[in-house]
């Protein structure tokens, strides 16, 4: 139906996003039949810059010939294709760098039993969800034959006929297979749509690409940090309590979090010169915070690679309410000076305090970082301190990007444009972001020869540059007249390396501009960083523009009744755990639906789109790995798939294998890259979509937030599994035992009994120690390479049925353990397809959900934090722990939960009580 030509960048947005036409069922671009020509590129590096053979800036898409077809369920077809063009574009922000090659191959689906994409017998095809194993045989995978007594005996170890709970293991070879094949579930899905009803389906998915751009290749990355043991909050109340503790003992605040030392100026060597560190009031005899308020020109870059940091404050120094947000303004150098001092920052989705104490790095008596252009005001570099502190060392904020401290700045989101490639009303769009709030930045590419190469008009390469305006200007020429779109930016240099082209300071096209004009935009030549240029030259100048959206709480509330545009914002926090959530991009298909799911639900389009369709701005951001570099970890390769959802579809919690392996994602995130955070900005019809945010590869653990910001009301909700009690799987019944019964002369019953009482001895009842004895050797065969059940797991085994807290199992009570014991242990054979006495942590919610229990993922990583191995693999008696914990703590919770409400009462003594013997 549709290839790789029909996957192109979503141009009615933002030029950032990749919108899947063919997966949203169109066929054609919403360009009308006569359209002159198509899309000459393929999915990435992104189309060339629109033409006006295009109609808005989105290029033609043009359904293909048969021969193209790429949907088709025919055996050989369903691989993912290479992509066609390099990863990453030739012309971008990171320049010089190699096409590189995808570094996974393709993975391919198993193909489809019948010619029909979905049998009439089932919903999905029969194929298990892993597509290289073998269909799980319709006999138990162990033999099924069990002898007439409900436990058969089993001899050896001075035991008198000692009973087994299962079956003897079979001595069939394991499968093998790159993934273990885990079992079909049991219970059936719902019919899979038809083309017509969901036309994402059948439609070939893509190849994913990742993008690793070296630090060494763009000095905007952050800097190494050092480490995480000084990067702490505090809260308010604290920087009161110490300011008024100071104060009335007469002393100054010393932070002991961030030392006036070498280590708190950087971390990877030693200064090359004596460093002093000093009070402002040593340093001039009247230390003001603010001098005449505050300005863009109070920010004066130092001796550190922070210009992105700078640039970021500048634009703050714009907007008081944001200002004085993260600048608290209940500080001088006068009223209750004690030295300390205290500023916000968002991370992560949380304003946290930072509170420094007011000593400085000073050589010969003068500040060698950020300061003001008056001598003795000192809110910069005060700022400048907390910042550093809050990343560890100085040094840590050598080199960045200008969007992510924006971010920190506001809490808001951030979109970047290549220049080079931006969407052709990108004026549009910088002049309605002005008119939001929004915080502005633009960039040249750095030369990788030269650092801070000066251009001939003067721009220097490698600079973050404020932008503090962008305006239509009236122009009155000999020969025209009319409005000219124009930039206003500043250098945090803030001297004389200023743009020297047209428009640039005391430059003769300013005559043509009305006096009263120059007036209201506040025009001044002074050498003070601060420069106009048209907007034609922008573009053909810098290479990579910022725009940091304000989220709700960022804005006031005039700003929000002022604006064209109100984002609403919805925000997740979620986890990457490996062998569990961790589930990397969907050319890993086996594990690509472990990942979290996030549902969100657009229900009314934009109110000036004719198209019908809904802005929205997907951003995920990867928490605390810049804290980490020090120790060699980096941030990782991130990027989200979109996938549309049927009304049906929404009834399933979590989308499984099936779902993502005849689906196309209608919309995704451009690349996947090493950044902070990757942000799109996408144009869909309203409807539900889900969002599967995920590293590239799997196995790759991290911490992560997930925003969306959409023009109107969305609804946001992470798809996942009700906790709590479910069906038992029907493959592991023919390997338990049957039910015992209850009458006294009932052989079976008489011969558990026969072994109870041998066991337990004259007091009727088996300790922890007894209880091992039995079971170290009735399950031999699933403790592979041990040496039988820890004391911890036997106890908790007694635990969780000793009701009346003694330490010890009575005779019924030891009937219903051997019943669970069994049940468990025939799902953890279902699922140990390698017979290696380990099941893969990816089958975890699997074999859970077969034994009863339903869990969500954010009790799945406690599972797997506390019971999985490194290499991703959970063993027998771990697997009986994690049972054991799940049912123990369900039923402690559903007896107290009387009225069925979800909520439970627990006092402090008895839930200690409750956790510490269970």
């Amino acid at each position: 139906m549709y290839g790789i030509d029909n996957y192109p960048k979503n141009y009615h947005a933002s030029g950032i996003g990749l919108v899947n036409l063919a997966a949203l069922g169109y066929s054609k671009n919403e360009v009308s039949d006569d359209a002159p020509s198509k899309p000459k590129s393929g999915l990435y590096p992104s189309l060339p810059y629109p033409s006006s053979e295009s109609v808005g800036g989105m290029p033609y898409v043009v359904k293909q010939t048969a021969q193209a077809q790429n949907a088709s369920y025919q055996a050989g077809s369903m691989g993912m294709p290479q992509p066609q063009a390099t990863p990453y574009p030739s012309a971008g922000l990171y320049p010089n760098l190699p096409a590189m090659p995808l570094p996974y191959p393709s993975t391919p689906l198993a193909p489809i039993p019948s010619a029909s994409p979905y049998p009439s017998a089932t919903p999905y095809p029969s194929a298990t969800p892993y597509p290289n194993a073998r269909p799980y045989p319709s006999a138990a995978p162990y033999p099924s034959g069990l002898p007439s007594l409900p436990y058969p005996s089993a001899g050896g170890m001075g035991m008198p006929g000692m009973p087994m709970p299962y079956a003897p293991l079979p001595t069939s070879p394991a499968p093998q297979s790159i993934y273990p094949s885990m079992p079909a579930p049991s219970a059936p899905e719902a019919s899979a749509p038809s083309p017509e009803e969901e036309p994402s389906v059948g439609i070939q998915e893509l190849q994913f690409t990742s993008v690793k751009v070296p630090e060494n290749q763009n000095m905007f990355w952050m800097g190494r940090k050092a480490s995480t043991t000084r990067q702490k909050s505090v809260q308010g109340t604290d920087f009161a309590t110490l300011r008024e503790s100071c104060v009335s003992n007469g002393t100054m605040f010393e932070d002991p979090d961030f030392p006036a030392n070498d280590a708190s100026l950087m971390f990877s060597r030693r200064p090359d010169r004596y460093i002093e560190w000093l009070r402002p009031g040593d340093i001039v005899d009247d230390p003001q915070f603010f001098v005449e308020g505050y300005s863009r020109f109070d920010v004066q870059q130092g001796e550190l690679g922070d210009c992105w940091l700078l640039a970021a404050a500048a634009n703050l120094t714009q907007d008081s309410k944001l200002f004085f947000r993260v600048i608290p303004p209940d500080q001088d150098f006068q009223e209750n000076y004690a030295g300390i001092f205290h500023f916000k920052f968002w991370q992560y989705g949380k304003w946290v305090e930072v509170v420094i104490d007011d000593r400085l790095p000073t050589y010969h008596g003068e500040l060698i970082y950020m300061h003001s252009t008056e001598k003795n005001e000192f809110w910069s570099a005060l700022l400048e301190k907390a910042y550093a502190k809050l990343h560890g060392s100085y040094e840590a904020l050598k080199g960045g990007t200008t969007c992510e401290a924006m971010e920190d700045f506001t809490g808001g989101v951030t979109e970047w444009y290549d220049i080079k490639e931006a969407p052709p009303n990108l004026f549009s769009i910088m002049t309605k972001a002005a008119e939001r709030g929004s915080m502005m930045g633009c960039s040249l590419e750095p030369d990788p020869h030269v650092l801070e190469a000066e251009t001939r008009e003067g721009l220097i390469r490698g600079h973050a540059y404020s932008i503090t305006k962008v305006c239509l200007l009236d122009i009155s020429t000999p020969n025209r007249q009319g409005k000219l779109p124009m930039i206003r930016m500043r250098n945090p240099w803030g001297n004389e390396a200023e743009w020297s082209g047209p428009w640039s300071d005391s430059s003769p096209e300013w005559r043509f501009i009305p006096e009263h004009q120059k007036e209201e935009i506040g025009l001044n030549f002074d050498r003070d960083g601060e420069f106009w240029m048209s907007f034609q030259d922008f573009l053909n100048h810098f290479d990579r523009v910022e725009i940091c959206n304000m989220s709700p709480d960022s804005l006031t509330e005039n700003q929000q009744q002022n604006s064209r545009r109100k984002w609403e914002m919805s925000m997740f926090e979620g986890e990457w755990t490996s062998g569990v959530t961790a589930g990397g991009c969907r050319n890993f298909l086996e594990t690509f639906w472990h990942n979290p799911q996030y549902i969100i639900s657009l229900e009314d389009p934009d109110e000036e789109d004719d198209d019908g369709k809904c802005t929205v701005i997907v951003a995920l951001m990867q928490k605390n790995r810049r804290s980490k570099r020090n120790v060699g970890i980096d941030c990782l390769t991130i990027g989200f798939a979109i996938y549309h959802l049927t009304d049906r579809d929404m009834q399933v919690k979590p989308q499984g294998l099936n779902f993502f392996k005849y689906r196309a994602s209608v919309a995704r995130s451009p690349h996947f890259i090493n950044t902070r955070e990757v942000c799109a900005r996408f144009k869909l019809p309203p409807g539900h979509y889900l969002i599967i945010p995920s590293t590239f590869d799997p196995n790759e653990e991290g911490e992560f937030i997930i925003r969306v910001f959409s023009e109107t009301m969305n609804n946001m909700e992470e798809n996942d599994d009700a906790v709590g009690f479910g069906e038992t799987d029907d493959r592991i019944a023919p390997a338990l035992p049957p039910p015992t019964p209850k009458e006294e002369d009932d052989p079976q019953r008489i011969a558990l009994k026969r072994l109870f009482d041998s066991v337990a001895g004259s007091d009727e009842e088996v300790d922890w120690q007894e209880l091992k004895r039995i079971l170290d050797h009735s399950m031999r065969d699933v403790m592979v390479g041990t040496d039988g059940f820890s004391k911890d797991a036997v106890r908790s085994m007694v635990a969780m049925l000793d009701k009346d807290r003694s330490g010890r199992l009575g005779f019924d009570e030891f009937e219903a353990l051997l019943t669970d014991i069994a049940k468990w242990r025939a799902v953890f054979k279902l699922y140990d397809t390698r017979r290696s006495g380990t099941i893969d942590g990816f089958h975890l919610r699997g074999a859970l959900n077969s034994a009863g229990y339903h869990l969500n993922n954010r009790l799945l990583n406690a599972l797997a934090h506390r019971y999985g191995s490194r290499e991703g693999k959970v063993p027998f008696d771990d697997f009986l722990m994690c049972a054991i914990k799940v049912k123990t703590f369900i039923e402690m919770f559903r007896e107290r939960d009387t009225d069925n409400s979800d909520t439970a009462f627990f006092n402090l003594d008895d839930w200690l009580e409750h956790t510490i013997y269970s």
